[in-house]
């Protein structure tokens, strides 16, 4: 998760919103991501989706079998929907997103008999990625309010 941080600590550095991710396999790092939505002017450009989409590449397959994503937010939607369909195994995260994480909202499709893939999904709280995403966020805030006088 300390790597993952790192991460998130560099988007933030961008001005990006504040959220990294690492692909692990048997402890073995395979590939990072960081938001990167503003740089790239990309929607889909999320710490998790630029992960999966490195540890493609270098792998040369989309199966990520056997793999665990380790994120500091709780995955949105997209984010979920992308680890179902790369066949990764694990994701772990590190703080609630009660407004836009899919298992917060109540999508937890990540166990769905219905689907061909379940994977495991984990909560971790590691403190420093809440609070890096609410400082964020407040300054961005005060950006706004300071903009509007």
């Amino acid at each position: 998760m300390h790597q993952a941080y790192q991460l998130a600590q560099q988007a933030a550095c961008e001005d990006e919103v504040p959220v990294g991710a690492v692909l692990v396999h048997q402890n073995t790092l395979l590939s990072v991501g960081y938001n990167q939505r503003e740089k790239r002017q990309e929607a889909l450009a999320h710490a998790e989706i630029l992960a999966l989409q490195e540890a493609s590449r270098e792998l040369k397959t989309w199966r990520l079998l056997e793999t665990t994503l380790v994120v500091t937010l709780e995955p949105c939607l997209m984010c979920l929907a992308a680890c179902q369909q790369a066949r990764i195994s694990t994701v772990v995260y590190g703080a609630l997103d009660p407004k836009a994480g899919a298992l917060s909202l109540g999508y937890g499709f990540h166990q769905d008999v219905k689907l061909n893939h379940r994977f495991q999904v984990e909560y971790f709280p590691y403190p420093p990625a809440a609070r890096i995403l609410s400082d964020f966020f407040k300054k961005k805030r005060k950006k706004a309010l300071d903009s509007q006088k």
